[in-house]
């Protein structure tokens, strides 16, 4: 299955939105305010990390197999 995963952004900077999709069942929402404040919502670095997070953990359960 081949990776994939989109983004949209509407609106400026301050007060717009986005929307984003990774493969097929993960989505959210994401803002200004969830990316340098503490709003609701996600933020590209939170994915980023989860990803690192979950390479990391199968790497480690390999190694100790």
């Amino acid at each position: 299955m081949p990776a994939r995963g989109t983004a949209e952004w509407q609106g400026d900077l301050r007060s717009g939105s986005g929307t984003f999709t990774a493969g097929d069942t993960i989505h959210g929402e994401y803002s200004a305010r969830s990316r340098f404040e503490d709003g609701p919502g996600s933020n590209p670095e939170q994915l980023i990390a989860a990803a690192h997070a979950s390479c990391f953990a199968m790497a480690l359960s390999n190694m100790l197999a």
